[in-house]
């Protein structure tokens, strides 16, 4: 039964995309390897995306490949979760108005989905003309990203509270602040989160990806240096790995929130 178990588990489903995923990309590196390619192979092995991470060789003036990355990330994530904090606070306060005025929702809910059809490649330099810095461009991006996904759970979750529950407040004498602080807000927070597992990666990549049309120190700007020749274009593979963990674990860390403030959570783990 533990074997069983353990074969079944999340543990050993995850080891065997990662692993299968390792196969694959080293299967095509050895046809790229294997083809002539001008002007050059594109496609790395893996052993080579790690090993020049932790290699001691100088990729840019005097910063090593780890160093140069590491610098590059604290600013593109640092943009992306000033961000994601301002779009998650606007977006929960939004969806609170919408659930208790159908006059705001109608007026707000189009906009939120104009917004959120806009592609980010045409958004930023809408924003960089309004607001003038290419920092605070960023930030807004990012915003902007993560407040739909935000928005529109949680409303999704004030409007999923069943009926009864509301006229069972209600026959307590319960005023509205009561009903939403005890009721409402406590059943829409797994529909939240589920907004914030959704926008948190989505914020970091909208960062790197208006890196690389505005320039700047970040990571989206290293990867369109090393494609450019600027520097080894290994930078461009271990960014793209970098920026891949950084993802995931962005979404791994919303649900180990989720689970800490959730005590139902736990529970059903448990059980």
């Amino acid at each position: 039964m533990k074997i069983k178990k353990f074969f079944s588990s999340q543990k050993f489903i995850v080891f065997v995309w990662v692993l299968g995923i390792a196969v694959i990309w080293e299967i095509f590196a050895f046809i790229v390897a294997a083809t002539k390619r001008t002007p050059v192979n594109v496609l790395p092995h893996l052993w080579q995306i790690i090993e020049a991470f932790f290699s001691d060789k100088k990729v840019s003036g005097k910063m090593t490949m780890a160093e140069l990355i590491g610098t590059a990330c604290q600013e593109t994530l640092l943009r992306a979760a000033i961000g994601f904090a301002i779009g998650t606070v606007l977006g929960y306060l939004l969806a609170l108005l919408m659930n208790l005025s159908r006059i705001v929702e109608k007026i707000a809910f189009p906009y939120l989905m104009l917004i959120q059809m806009i592609p980010i490649l045409g958004m930023a330099p809408i924003i960089l003309s309004i607001t003038g810095d290419i920092n605070t461009s960023r930030i807004v991006i990012a915003a902007i990203l993560t407040f739909y996904p935000v928005s529109a759970n949680t409303l999704a979750g004030f409007k999923a509270v069943e009926q009864e529950k509301c006229e069972l407040m209600y026959s307590y004498a319960s005023s509205r602040f009561q009903l939403y602080t005890k009721t409402l807000i406590p059943s829409c927070i797994p529909y939240f989160f589920t907004g914030l597992k959704i926008s948190a990666p989505m914020a970091i990549t909208a960062s790197i990806l208006v890196d690389t049309l505005q320039g700047g120190n970040g990571l989206g700007c290293m990867l369109s240096q090393s494609l450019k020749g600027g520097m080894t274009r290994l930078v461009f593979w271990d960014i793209v790995l970098i920026s891949a963990i950084i993802g995931i674990l962005s979404y791994q860390v919303m649900g180990l929130i989720e689970k800490l403030i959730c005590p139902y959570k736990r529970t059903k783990k448990a059980d």
